[in-house]
Order: C-alpha cells, then sequence, then structure tokens
C-alpha cells in the first residue's frame, strides 16, 4: 500500500538512512566546496552559483558545465556533455524504480530529484529488513541535499580566497571510491569496478568525459559475463 502524502511523516526508517548517510558527509563537503568555487571562478556571481547548484544538483555535471562556460563553449554542447556525464543516473532510476514506486505521486518528483551517487550508494548497502525504504532513502537524501548547498554556498562565497594550494579537487575521487569499496562484495562486482576504472583511464582522451561511460559500460558487460558464467556453472553442477 502507497503512503499518502499526508502520511508522509518521519518515521525511524528515515532517521537510519540519515545516520547510515553521516559517513560521508566529509568527503561530500569539500567536493561541494569545489563545484562552488569553479563557478564563480568560471564567471557566476555567487548568487547565480548558489542557485545553480540548487537547480542543476549534480556534482559532476556542474564542474563540467563551468569549465565549459569558462572557455566560452556553446550552450548546447554544455548542456549534451552535461546529460552525457548525467546518463547514470537512467540505470540508477531503473534500479529505484521499486522503491520509488512505493512512494505517492507527489512525492516522486522531489525524491527523484535528491537521486546522486552518494544516496544510490547508502540504498544499495541499506538492510535487507529495512521495513521503509522510501523513507530510508528520504533520510539520506536530506543530509546530502543539505550537505551538498552548504558547502556550494561556501565554495561561492570564498570564491577564489581558497589557496591554490590546498588540494580540494582530490576530494571529488576520494568521495566516490568512499562509496565504492564498501559495496563490491561478490567477484563479478570486483571486476566490474577494476574493468570500468581501467577503461575510463585508458580512454582518458575520448571528448565530453564520454571515457566515464565507456568504462561503465565495459565493466558492466564483464561483471555479467562473469556472473554468467558462475550460474552456468552451478547449474551444471546441479544437473550432474
Amino acid at each position: 500500500m502507497k503512503p499518502s502524502a499526508a502520511s508522509f511523516s518521519l518515521s525511524p526508517s528515515f532517521w537510519r538512512g540519515l545516520r547510515a548517510f553521516l559517513p560521508l558527509v566529509p568527503g561530500i563537503l569539500p567536493f561541494s566546496l569545489v563545484t562552488g568555487v569553479a563557478a564563480v571562478q568560471a564567471g557566476f556571481s555567487p548568487v547565480q552559483s548558489i542557485f545553480f547548484s540548487i537547480i542543476g544538483f549534480a556534482g559532476s555535471a556542474q564542474l563540467i558545465a563551468s569549465q565549459m562556460f569558462k572557455s566560452g563553449t556553446p550552450t548546447i554542447l554544455i548542456l549534451l556533455s552535461a546529460l552525457v556525464v548525467n546518463l547514470r543516473f537512467a540505470i540508477y532510476s531503473a534500479a529505484m524504480l521499486p522503491v520509488l514506486s512505493r512512494a505517492s505521486k507527489l512525492w516522486r518528483w522531489p525524491l527523484a530529484y535528491v537521486l546522486t551517487d552518494q544516496n544510490f550508494a547508502v540504498m544499495a548497502a541499506r538492510p535487507a529488513d529495512e521495513p521503509n525504504p522510501v523513507q530510508y532513502y528520504a533520510g539520506a537524501s536530506a543530509v546530502m541535499w543539505l550537505t551538498w548547498q552548504l558547502g556550494t554556498v561556501a565554495g561561492a562565497l570564498l570564491g577564489a580566497g581558497i589557496p591554490a594550494a590546498w588540494p580540494l579537487d582530490f576530494a571529488v575521487p576520494l568521495s566516490f571510491i568512499a562509496l565504492l569499496v564498501p559495496v563490491l562484495r561478490t567477484r563479478p562486482q570486483l571486476l566490474a569496478a577494476l574493468v570500468s576504472g581501467a577503461v575510463a583511464v585508458a580512454a582518458h582522451g575520448l571528448p565530453y568525459r564520454m571515457n566515464l561511460m565507456v568504462g561503465a559500460a565495459c565493466g558492466i558487460a564483464a561483471g555479467l559475463y562473469v556472473q554468467n558464467l558462475r550460474a552456468k556453472s552451478i547449474d551444471e553442477d546441479v544437473q550432474a
């Protein structure tokens, strides 16, 4: 039974999701700070940078859009590049459909808006017996959104005042590594991660960050191949 809009109160599942997300906050704050700084350095005002983050709410796409805007890239190419980088959310959305379909129609749009790599990873690692995954996701997403916007506001206000020697950019890959490692539990998952990472690095020269999509596709293919081999081996053992 789907909860109505009026029944969407904060349940224990919300607070469990919130607490599950807290360990990721230290990695997100520098990432969002860099994003706010990049927007200001690209030519946006602090207010524009803040609204850009609220409307866009997509870290990698925000960084790429800021870099391309700074270099004078045509708007259509900026939009297409952001779309390509965010294609992974089509996969996330499909995986989240069983969860979001339990929410009322009124809540599906805001819950879809806050979907990120980080809260998707938290949802993937949630306890199997979690009774209310919608509220669990909402709790994780609330922390993610607030943390990201606070970091972006700080970055937009500080702007170019942050010393270039501060290695804030390094927080971006670190935050994704922190997401990835806990969910690598099987050999197919580990192989998929290794293959996608290797291919993405090898194809780094592709335009518009297409190396990310190529790496993801190769990683998924490698993981599925090994998983199918294991399933076939198990079937043959059963038949024997």
